[in-house]
């Protein structure tokens, strides 16, 4: 027993400093760039589609109410943005994509949207579908069936759109989020991207609309408005905007670039030194995190942090993805097997689809722009700090505790000078 207890400290120490070796190994190592993605993208895949197939699509609906839409389109999304990359994902993105379209066309996808509503169930229901239905046809345009549903689907839409008074339709009765007539918007220009301007009139006036209807305390879209007229509710925050910037650049890349720099500049934070990561709401202001942002901590998204990954690779942002990108290798707690990849030990896969989401963003229907923004050059630094600190804590104190142990051991003492110059005894005595 004696022995565990002296070598336990030591064993805790070992696992600590290699730990925090790992966690420095991921915070260094190079992040993909702008048209590429992480090399673990077809294993965190792998990761979501067990996932749902065990019903993570159920639970995250038991979380917030697109929780299910949420968990299935995104996965969806993903295999098509990893298959533009990796042109060898392309058999698997069609199997795949396909099959999340049918979970999210399905009774259940479609079960807490109302069908009274224009377009039918909802803007959200009916952008982020159409969205995921015209980006399954980048890949393979031969199904005349999806063709046909695409473009009916894409018509009801505009004609949703030219019949209202407000550029942002509701999502819910008498609830409308600009963010999720946004991404109604670009599976528009996407649908005229792959089959020539049809929808053009609507888009620009969607646009024109739009910029008369910003937040005038950041200038950038606002989070909801009111369904009548699409006067401002709630100013910007960042858990919509990071999704309005993943989508505008495919709709308009200058407007998109203006707002981005905005979005950029209000948002991004470094609380105590550390960072980058994103604040819910704009520098000055303060507010309590609710189901969309998560739980806020010194108001910084986590959530929002996450999204905002796809954002800067739409936006050009190279340097803020491959910064988020990097904290999240160190601080999203992520197991990486051979067969699967998952982060927080896998126990929120609706998170994961985030990550996977985010991690492989690449547009559709316009080329990529480049946004010649930096950061702190020291970002790392204060990381890098916390993590030697934590490696030599352990040592420090196992140190200290044996010498203590060798102080007050006996047998660990020198030898009296009496008994080493013989006085008072021994062969000198004799």
């Amino acid at each position: 027993m004696g022995r565990i207890r002296r070598w336990a400290p030591r064993a805790v120490g070992i696992v600590v400093t290699v730990a925090c070796l790992i966690g420095a190994t991921r915070l260094l190592w190079p992040q993909p760039g702008l048209d590429e993605q992480p090399g673990s993208t077809a294993r965190q895949l792998a990761f979501l589609r067990d996932a749902l197939d065990e019903g993570s699509d159920t639970a995250a609906q038991q979380l917030f109410p697109e929780g299910y839409v949420f968990s299935n389109v995104l996965y969806g999304l993903a295999w098509v943005q990893a298959a533009h990359t990796d042109p060898g994902l392309r058999a698997d993105a069609l199997r795949e994509s396909r099959w999340a379209l049918a979970r999210v066309e399905s009774d259940e996808g479609r079960a807490i949207f109302s069908p009274r509503l224009q377009p039918a169930y909802g803007v959200f229901w009916a952008g982020w579908t159409n969205w995921l239905r015209g980006a399954i046809l980048t890949l393979d345009r031969s199904d005349t069936a999806a063709v046909q549903q695409f473009s009916t689907h894409s018509t009801e839409l505009a004609q949703a759109f030219a019949a209202a008074d407000t550029p942002f339709l509701q999502a819910y009765r008498g609830q409308a989020w600009p963010v999720d007539s946004t991404v109604a918007m670009a599976s528009l220009r996407l649908h005229d991207k792959l089959f020539g301007a049809r929808y053009t009139a609507v888009t620009d006036r969607w646009l024109e609309q739009a910029e008369t209807r910003l937040d005038p305390a950041t200038g950038l879209l606002p989070h909801q408005v009111s369904p009548t007229d699409g006067s401002m509710l709630t100013g910007a925050r960042a858990t919509s905007q990071t999704v309005i910037l993943r989508f505008l650049p495919e709709i308009d890349p200058a407007f998109a670039t203006s707002q981005y720099t905005r979005y950029r500049d209000q948002f991004l934070a470094y609380p105590g030194g550390f960072g980058p990561v994103v604040r819910e709401y704009p520098k000055g202001v303060d507010g309590s995190g609710d189901v969309d942002s998560g739980p806020l901590v010194a108001g910084i998204s986590l959530s929002a942090t996450v999204v905002a990954v796809g954002a800067a690779r739409m936006n050009g942002d190279r340097a803020l993805a491959a910064a988020i990108g990097a904290e999240g290798e160190l601080i999203g707690l992520p197991v990486d097997l051979p067969w699967s990849k998952r982060y927080a030990f896998g126990l929120l896969p609706i998170g994961d689809a985030f990550v996977v989401w985010s991690s492989t963003a690449r547009p559709l229907t316009e080329p990529p722009t480049t946004l010649g923004r930096e950061l702190r050059w020291w970002w790392r630094l204060p990381w890098l700090s916390v993590l030697i600190l934590i490696a030599i804590a352990p040592w420090v104190w196992t140190l200290r505790r044996v010498g203590l142990a060798r102080a007050t051991d006996p047998a660990s003492s020198p030898p009296s000078p009496a008994l080493v110059s013989g006085e008072g005894g021994g062969r000198a005595a004799s």
